[in-house]
């Protein structure tokens, strides 16, 4: 199994995805079943961490299409591509809302008014869901007509989307790598910036958690997991520009592929643990008191994949190329 292969399996899961949360989303506020709605968002902020390698796999899929594969007009895979870009964009911003959001329902009991988002947040990630589910159709649709060009609609709304998608896709590559000596650094600067926020944020709480600095109550560190979140966005925002910047060098690299993983798996220990209620097991543990195994085992795990993300990070420009 290959990267094309792994686009064809990955590319089904946004775009099922983000229809059926939306129901079910939708449902959760029709009923104001806060269940629901914290089930709702967290399949969001899945959905848009799969997105990643769903998104990053479509460059092998296309530059094995254009070596391997039928003779494709140029402009179905623009079009497909541009659409891709849209698509990715708005699930990523929909995933970081709900991630505020379920930020917000991990929040202490003594505190009533925090344990949900507020009503406009919930109404901006379903503003998100809706457009982001109309984007992830249209990318479907494009990547369709390329195996099938006798259903291609033609110019309109959807080719006018694409075309946005591959302008904005073209002018952040130039803006990556032509446009100034200094845009490279300055995004590895921010990069690293949100490295530390990430470390100092989620590094406290999870040592904490493992029996280190006792004498300190678990809860006030947990106050600052809204800082790793920051650190999180920065790092998915400044690791995109990178890849769009130079994709054929990211796409075949082996230790791209497994840091990408690695985010992946932090990312949802993150999510199911300290952005959700399960947190609040927790939230009473005070000076000199143990944490119980399991959660133990949760810190652990997220110490280990966020210093593995930093190492392998460290060696992709010496990543083997397959």
């Amino acid at each position: 199994m290959n990267l094309v292969h792994v686009h064809l399996w990955l590319n089904h899961l946004p775009i099922l995805g983000t229809l059926i949360t939306l129901a079910l989303f939708v449902l959760s506020l029709a009923f104001d079943r806060v269940d629901l709605k914290q089930a709702s968002l967290a399949l969001f902020v899945m959905i848009a961490l799969f997105s990643i390698p769903a998104y990053m796999s479509g460059n092998a899929a296309q530059k094995h299409l254009e070596e391997n594969g039928p003779d494709v007009p140029m402009d179905l895979i623009q079009a497909h591509q541009g659409s891709a870009v849209m698509a990715f964009l708005f699930i990523e911003l929909t995933g970081a809302v709900s991630l505020l959001g379920l930020w917000r329902f991990s929040r202490s009991e003594k505190n009533p008014w925090r344990e949900q988002p507020a009503k406009g947040h919930l109404f901006a990630v379903l503003i998100l869901a809706v457009a982001t589910s109309g984007l992830m159709a249209i990318a479907g649709n494009t990547g369709g007509e390329m195996r099938h060009p006798e259903i291609a609609a033609g110019p309109g709304p959807t080719s006018a989307i694409g075309e946005m998608g591959y302008r904005i896709s073209s002018a952040v590559q130039h803006f990556v790598v032509d446009s100034s000596m200094w845009v490279w650094p300055i995004l590895e600067d921010l990069h690293f910036i949100g490295l530390i926020l990430i470390i100092g944020a989620f590094g406290a709480l999870n040592v904490r958690v493992l029996g280190m600095m006792k004498q300190l109550p678990l809860a006030p560190l947990h106050r600052f997991i809204p800082w790793g979140i920051a650190g999180f966005f920065i790092n998915i925002v400044t690791g995109m520009l990178f890849f769009m910047g130079m994709p054929g060098f990211y796409t075949p690299n082996v230790v791209f592929q497994i840091k990408m993983f690695t985010i992946m798996l932090a990312g949802l220990n993150l999510l199911l643990f300290q952005c959700t209620s399960a947190f609040r097991s927790l939230e009473h543990l005070g000076p000199g008191e143990d944490a119980p195994l399991y959660a133990k085992i949760v810190a652990a795990s997220s110490l280990f994949l966020w210093i593995a993300a930093i190492v392998l990070g460290r060696y992709i420009p010496f990543g083997e190329v397959s």
